[in-house]
């Protein structure tokens, strides 16, 4: 009778060595995934974090402390300022002229980026959706090359188009002498701006439309939805997020834009200076560099109140 034998012994691991007192826990926070370690890390994020600290971060506080300061480009002002404290952004809240600007500057942003920038955008990128071929590259070919030429180069050809002697479009509409700019300075702006910015929110909006589900779109066509009915029960749902997006940054860049002052300067007697173009006369035509950057603090306090709202609009349930 074979004598039963017992499975071999495995060898116990040896016990990890207890740590002493002079020796140290291996942090889980002590190195990345590619083994540089912080202090590595660091010296590789450095020219980044200084190039943002060198034109980001320290031009805005520059302009902050400016703010708080009656400093000028010329005059005794501009040698010994003087620490005025918030005068200067009570002096901006009582011009009638800086309530102006603020008011175009809402119907330009308004008019060029939330109705024209967003609803061309979109229009274009849903009738393109489909196609294929020489039209869909030739009509997203001339949306962009609006948007890459150089602001100079866009705002002469702009200039030649409403000329009130020979400009285009009087030649066009058969109506000779009318003044666009003179006469219409504000939609004069806003049509030229949603031209030239409809390519960003066309490429953004026709990339969300290629992830929406054909399958959705086809069942409600079956089950007898209207188009309007499946932008807004299909498609507005799904691209919701890219809506808000964009809305933001066209929003903010509007609002910032300076380019409008290429083609009337703010004219006619201020009919088109929105609040870019306001800070510009104020503070280098005018020398007012601190109350200047006053006006600047309260665009900047502004533009964060709005991307508070649409990221606040980005988060919130559907």
């Amino acid at each position: 009778m074979a004598q039963a034998t017992s499975p071999p012994e495995t060898p116990e691991a040896p016990e990890a060595p207890e740590a002493g007192p002079g020796t140290k826990e291996p942090s889980r926070y002590s190195s990345d995934a590619a083994g540089l370690g912080k202090a590595r890390a660091g010296v590789f994020m450095a020219p980044a974090l200084l190039l943002i600290a060198a034109f980001l971060v320290f031009p805005a506080l520059w302009v902050l402390y400016l703010g708080l300061t009656n400093y000028r480009l010329t005059g005794i002002a501009a040698a010994e300022p003087q620490f005025v404290g918030l005068g200067n952004l009570l002096d901006a809240v009582a011009n009638p002229t800086f309530w102006s600007s603020t008011w175009l500057t809402t119907q330009f942003v308004l008019g060029s980026a939330v109705i024209g920038q967003v609803g061309l955008g979109f229009t274009i990128a849903w009738l393109l959706r489909d196609r294929r071929g020489p039209l869909k590259r030739a009509v997203e070919g001339l949306v962009i090359l609006a948007w890459i030429l150089p602001s100079a180069i866009v705002s002469f050809l702009w200039v030649a188009l409403l000329d009130r002697d020979g400009g285009t479009l009087n030649a066009l509409l058969g109506i000779p002498g009318t003044a666009w700019l003179l006469d219409h300075p504000m939609l004069s702006i806003i049509v030229f701006n949603t031209w030239r910015g409809t390519a960003f929110s066309m490429m953004l909006y026709g990339a969300a439309l290629g992830n929406v589900p054909p399958s959705h779109l086809e069942s409600a066509r079956l089950a007898g939805a209207s188009g309007w009915q499946q932008l807004r029960d299909v498609v507005f749902p799904h691209i919701r997020g890219h809506i808000l997006t964009n809305l933001l940054l066209i929003s903010l860049w509007t609002f910032n834009d300076f380019t409008p002052f290429l083609l009337t300067a703010g004219g006619p007697d201020g009919k088109s200076e929105i609040l870019a173009v306001h800070v510009y006369k104020v503070a280098l035509q005018g020398g007012e560099l601190g109350y200047g950057a006053a006006v600047s603090t309260i665009i900047l306090l502004i533009n964060l109140v709005v991307a508070v709202f649409y990221l606040r609009l980005l988060r919130s349930k559907k």
